[in-house]
C-alpha cells in the first residue's frame, strides 16, 4: 500500500494489457487510475481531469509522447511525468530529460520498482509546491523574463515590450513563443508546432500557424517582411534564432 494520500494517475498507454495492468496495481496502492490511449486524448484528460502525475509512453498512435510531454511543459512544468517505454537508447532518454520529465523507466520493468518510483514523486509533489519560489521551478524551462534584440517577454505577466510599445500576449501567443524559445535555433514542422502547441485536432489547420507567425513577426520584427528572429523554412515550417 502507498504511503501517499490518494492521488489521480494518468496512464497514456496504448497497449490495452499493459494499460489495464498499470491501472490496477496503481488502483491497489489507493490511487485513481485513468488510461489514455493515445497522444490527443492524452491532452485533453490532463486538461480535464487535473491529475496528480503521469505515466508516459513515447511510441503512441498520432502524437508521440514526447510531443505530449513538450505540449504539458510548456503549461504545466510542476506535475510529475513517468516515461514508461521500450525504446531504450541513450538518445531517447537524454530527449526525455531535456524536454522536462522526472523519471525513465524502459520495458520490460520489474513492478515493484515502479511503484516505488511512483511513490516517491508523488511524495515529492507537495515538496514542489511549498517550495515552488524559492526553488524557481517555474523558470525550469523557460525564463520568466526573456530578451533578444530590442524584445522582452515577461511570461509571468504574459506581457512583450517591443518596438516602444507594449502588447498584451493571449494564451496561445504565450504557449508558441515558449514552444519557440525552448527550440532555439531547431527546424519546427507545422505538423509539429500542431502536435505540440494545440494539441493536434483535425479542426486545426496548418494556416492557423501560419496565421500566428504573421502576429509574432509584427510584434517582434523590425520589419515583419524581411523577419530576423521568425524565419520561414521551405517545404519545413519555421526556425526562431537569435545571438
Amino acid at each position: 500500500m502507498s504511503t501517499t494520500a490518494n492521488k489521480k494517475i494518468l496512464i497514456v498507454e496504448d497497449e490495452k494489457h499493459i494499460a489495464e495492468g498499470l491501472k490496477f496495481n496503481i488502483s491497489r496502492q489507493g490511487h485513481d487510475a485513468m488510461i489514455a490511449k493515445n497522444g490527443t486524448s492524452a491532452i485533453r484528460l490532463w486538461r480535464e481531469w487535473n491529475p496528480d502525475l503521469i505515466v508516459l509512453d513515447i511510441m503512441l498512435p498520432g502524437i508521440d509522447g514526447l510531443s505530449v510531454l513538450q505540449s504539458i511543459r510548456l503549461e504545466d512544468e510542476q506535475i510529475p511525468i513517468l516515461i514508461l517505454s521500450a525504446k531504450t537508447a541513450l538518445d531517447d532518454k537524454v530527449k526525455g530529460l531535456s524536454y522536462g520529465v522526472d523519471d525513465y523507466m524502459t520495458k520490460p520493468f520489474e513492478l515493484e520498482e515502479f511503484l516505488l518510483r511512483i511513490d516517491r514523486m508523488l511524495k515529492r509533489v507537495s515538496l514542489y509546491k511549498q517550495d515552488a519560489q524559492s526553488d524557481n521551478r517555474n523558470s525550469f524551462i523557460v525564463p520568466m523574463i526573456y530578451e533578444f534584440g530590442n524584445n522582452r517577454i515577461d511570461f509571468q505577466k504574459s506581457v512583450a515590450f517591443c518596438k516602444d510599445a507594449e502588447i498584451t500576449l493571449t494564451e496561445q501567443e504565450v504557449k508558441l513563443l515558449k514552444l519557440f524559445i525552448v527550440n532555439k535555433g531547431k527546424p519546427l514542422s507545422r505538423k509539429k508546432l500542431l502536435e505540440i502547441g494545440w494539441g493536434y485536432t483535425s479542426i486545426t489547420s496548418t494556416r492557423t500557424i501560419d496565421n500566428f507567425i504573421v502576429r509574432l513577426r509584427k510584434y517582434f520584427e523590425e520589419n515583419p517582411k524581411k523577419p530576423v528572429y521568425f524565419k520561414s523554412l521551405r517545404s519545413v515550417g519555421y526556425v526562431f534564432d537569435h545571438p
